[in-house]
C-alpha cells in the first residue's frame, strides 16, 4: 500500500526505558489505509500496546518515545507539544482500552459521558446537534437511543454494552484513526461477535483506519485486512491476513498459528518452549534465535532486516524462504476414546442456586468420571461460574445434591471434611488477583500443605520444587514474588498450588482467557499431562469453544442457568441439536472459516 493514500504512517518508531536507553520497541514501521483494519499480534511483552499508545503520542510511565515518526494526514503527532496532542486525541485519533469498566466514569450517566466528548472537541454547532449526534452514535453501536437508556450508569450495563459505549465515544468525533487495545478480551463469543461487527462496520462506513491490538489470532484473522506480528519489540512479519496465515514465513508466526485451537478438529496444542527476552536481555542477533528450530550461527550475528518475501508481505528472517516452504507443522488430531464406565467422582442431582432469593441455576444434573474433562460453556451470565463455585463450596445459596464419590457435600467448603476439601481444588481466572503479592512462590504453593498437613515440614521444599518442575517452571522460581512473573507463569503457579495436595477433582474457571495463544497452548499441554498422570477429573469452564476441542471429552452448554445440551465434544460441536448452541458456534471466531472466506 502506498503511503500517500494512507490515513496514518508510522516510520522508524523507537521507544526506550526512560533513563537507561534500553529498547522496548525499535524499528517499527507500517501504514494503514482509510477503512482498513491492521491487526497487531504477539505475546505479552512484545510491545503491542506500547506501539498503540505511541500512535496517540503517549507512553506509559517509565517509557520514552525516543525517535521515529507518526503522521496522520499532515499532522506529525510526535512533534506536537503535549497540550496539542491532547486536543487531537478523540478528534483525529481515538483509543479504546481493554477494560471498558475502567474507561467509563462510574459516577456519570452514559448520556453525559457521550455528550462530554462532543463538547470537549466542539463537535456540533448547538446542543440540539449534539443530542442528535448522541442518538446517531447509539444507533451505530446497536444500542437503544431513548432517554431511559442514556440515563443509566456504567455498572447497570453488561460488559458488551460497556464496550460498545466505549466504541461510541471513540467514534464520536469521526476520527481518522482508532486504536483498539484488546477490546474483546474476557467477553463471551456472542458479545464478542457483536463488538467485532460494530468495529468492522464503523471502520468501513466512515473510512476510519483501525489498529487492532490483540493476542487472539482467530479474532484477528476474522477482522483484520492485514496482520503485523511483533516479537521482542520489533515487527517480524507483516502481510495480508490470508497470505500471512496460509504462508507464514517466520518461525515464530508459524508456532503461533500451530498454537491456535481449531473449531473444526481437536488437535494437540503445542506451546513455544522458552520465553521472549525482555529489554536489556535481548541478544545481538535475531531475538527469536534461542527458541527457533531453524536457527544457525549466522542468526546470532545481527538483527535481520525486514524484507519482502512476496507481494505486500515482509518478514524479518534470513531463512524465510526455507521456513515458508516447509509451512507450519500441524499437530496430531486428539483421539476421542470414550470414558470407561466407572463410578463418577463427582455427581450433581437437581442442583439449584441463587442470589438473594433470585434463582440463577435451575435443575442441574451432571456426572464427571475420573480422568474425564467436562467443558462448561455458555455466554456471560449463563451460570457457569456459579455452578463451579457451588461445587467448590464457595457459593452457599444452593440446594439439590452435590456428591463426591457418593458422599453428599455441605454447601460451604469450611463445613466439609478436610479430606474432601483437599480432594476438590479450584484454579481461578485471574492469577494476578488469586496470588498473594506479599508472599513468595514457595509460600504460595506450600500453603495447602500447611492447611491439610499433608507432608512433614522437612519435605515441603522438595515437594514445592517437584511441583514447580511438574508445571514446567524451575525450583529457582521458589524465592520470587508474583510481580516478577508473567501472566502465564503466574497461572502455572496457581495450578501448582491447586495440585500440590494431590486432588481428585480440579475446577478450572476461565484459566486461559487472558493468555497468549502460545502460553494457552502450554497450559493446556500441562493440564493434559497432569490429567493423564494423576487421574484428575476436570471441570473446565470457558467461553472459548475451539479450546474445548483440544482439552475436553464432553461438553455441557449452559444458557440462563440451565444445561441446554450435553454430550461428546464432536457430537455437540459438529451436530448441535439446540438452537442456542448453534448460535454460539456461529458467533465463534474461526481462523479456518476466515481463511476460507478470504480465499473465496
Amino acid at each position: 500500500m502506498t503511503t500517500d493514500r494512507a490515513a496514518i504512517v508510522v516510520k522508524g518508531l523507537r521507544i526506550v526505558v526512560e533513563g537507561s536507553g534500553l529498547d522496548i520497541v525499535n524499528d517499527v514501521s507500517f501504514s494503514i489505509a482509510p477503512g482498513e483494519v491492521l491487526g497487531l499480534v504477539g505475546e505479552s511483552g512484545s510491545g503491542k500496546t506500547t506501539v498503540g499508545l505511541a500512535l496517540l503520542g503517549h507512553s506509559r510511565r517509565g517509557a520514552q518515545i525516543k525517535s521515529g515518526s507518526v503522521r496522520i494526514g499532515d499532522v506529525e503527532v510526535l512533534e506536537l507539544e503535549e497540550h496539542d496532542r491532547q486536543r487531537l486525541r478523540g478528534r483525529l485519533i481515538s483509543y479504546v482500552p481493554q477494560d471498558p469498566a475502567s474507561a467509563l466514569n462510574p459516577a456519570l450517566r452514559i448520556g453525559t459521558q457521550l455528550r462530554e466528548v462532543l463538547e470537549a472537541h466542539n463537535f456540533g454547532k448547538s446542543a440540539a446537534e449534539r443530542r442528535a449526534r448522541v442518538a446517531e452514535m447509539m444507533r451505530e453501536v446497536a444500542l437503544p437511543d431513548e432517554a431511559a437508556f442514556l440515563r443509566k450508569y456504567p455498572h447497570e450495563l453488561s460488559g458488551g454494552q460497556q464496550q460498545r459505549i466505549g466504541l461510541a465515544i471513540a467514534f464520536a468525533c469521526r476520527p481518522r484513526v482508532i486504536v483498539l487495545d484488546e477490546p474483546t478480551t474476557g467477553l463471551d463469543v456472542t458479545t464478542q461477535a457483536h463488538v467485532l461487527d460494530t468495529v468492522r462496520n464503523l471502520a468501513t462506513a466512515h473510512g476510519v483506519a483501525a489498529l487492532y491490538v490483540s493476542h487472539d489470532l482467530a479474532v484477528v484473522g476474522t477482522l483484520a485486512t492485514r496482520v503485523a506480528v511483533m516479537y521482542a519489540g520489533r515487527i517480524i512479519e507483516l502481510g495480508p491476513s490470508a497470505n500471512l496465515f496460509q504462508a507464514s514465513s517466520h518461525p515464530y508466526t508459524q508456532r503461533l498459528i500451530v498454537a491456535i485451537p481449531h473449531l473444526t478438529g481437536g488437535r494437540e496444542l503445542v506451546g513455544i518452549p522458552g520465553h521472549a527476552p525482555s529489554p536489556g536481555r535481548r541478544p545481538s542477533g535475531c531475538a527469536f534465535e534461542p527458541r527457533c528450530t531453524y536457527a544457525i550461527a549466522q542468526c546470532r550475528e545481527a538483527v535481520p532486516a525486514l524484507r519482502p518475501i512476496a507481494d505486500l508481505h515482509d518478514v524479518r528472517c534470513i531463512r524465510a524462504e526455507e521456513v515458508r516452504g516447509h509451512g507450519p507443522t500441524r499437530s496430531e488430531e486428539i483421539p476421542r476414546g470414550g470414558i470407561e464406565s466407572v463410578q463418577s467422582v463427582l455427581t450433581l442431582r437437581s442442583v439449584h442456586a441463587g442470589y438473594r432469593g433470585r434463582t440463577v441455576l435451575h435443575d442441574i444434573t451432571l456426572d464427571i468420571a475420573p480422568q474425564e474433562c467436562l467443558a462448561l460453556v455458555g455466554e456471560s451470565g449463563s451460570g457457569k461460574t456459579t455452578l463451579a463455585r457451588s461445587i467448590a463450596g464457595l457459593h452457599s445459596d444452593r440446594w439439590g445434591e452435590i456428591a463426591y464419590k457418593g458422599t453428599a457435600l455441605a454447601n460451604v467448603a469450611r463445613a466439609r471434611p478436610r479430606e474432601i476439601r483437599r480432594s476438590i481444588q479450584y484454579v481461578f481466572q485471574n492469577p494476578y488477583g488469586s496470588l498473594n503479592p506479599r508472599r513468595t512462590i514457595r509460600q504460595i504453593i506450600s500453603q495447602p500443605l500447611e492447611v491439610f498437613g499433608h507432608v512433614r515440614q522437612d519435605q515441603v521444599d522438595r515437594r514445592v520444587a517437584e511441583m514447580l518442575e511438574r508445571v514446567s517452571l524451575t525450583a529457582s522460581y521458589a524465592n520470587r514474588f508474583p510481580d516478577q512473573l508473567s501472566g502465564g507463569e503466574r497461572q502455572r503457579v496457581a495450578i501448582a498450588r491447586a495440585l500440590i495436595c494431590e486432588p481428585s477433582v480440579l475446577i478450572c474457571d476461565e484459566v486461559t482467557s487472558a493468555l497468549d495463544v502460545s502460553v494457552q497452548a502450554a497450559i493446556v499441554e500441562l493440564l493434559h499431562s497432569l490429567q493423564r498422570d494423576l487421574g484428575l477429573a476436570m471441570l473446565f469452564v470457558t467461553h472459548n469453544l475451539p479450546l474445548v476441542r483440544s482439552i475436553a471429552q464432553r461438553v455441557a452448554v449452559m444458557s440462563h442457568g440451565r444445561i441446554v445440551e450435553l454430550g461428546g465434544v464432536a457430537q455437540i460441536l459438529e451436530s448441535p441439536k439446540d438452537e442456542y448452541t448453534s448460535r454460539l458456534l456461529s458467533d465463534t471466531p474461526s481462523l479456518e472459516l476466515a481463511l476460507e472466506t478470504a480465499v473465496s
